[in-house]
């Protein structure tokens, strides 16, 4: 488990207009991603690689409805 100080968590200047935001922290070992409105939910942790796919998936459409 890794623990990431509140401060670290970024969240886009979009989550205003969308109602549903994630908080995302980079750290040296990997991103940490948390729901906005809920801190205290479980925070999910991924690779540096993970995340790279990850945004190369969502620029890509592969997630598109």
């Amino acid at each position: 488990m890794f623990l990431v100080s509140d401060l670290a968590f970024k969240k886009s200047s979009h989550s205003r207009i969308i109602t549903f935001c994630v908080s995302v922290a980079l750290t040296p070992d990997g991103v940490a991603v948390r729901d906005t409105k809920d801190s205290s939910k479980r925070t999910l942790f991924f690779t540096h690689g993970e995340w790279k796919a990850f945004v190369k998936g969502v620029k890509e459409g592969e997630f598109d409805a």
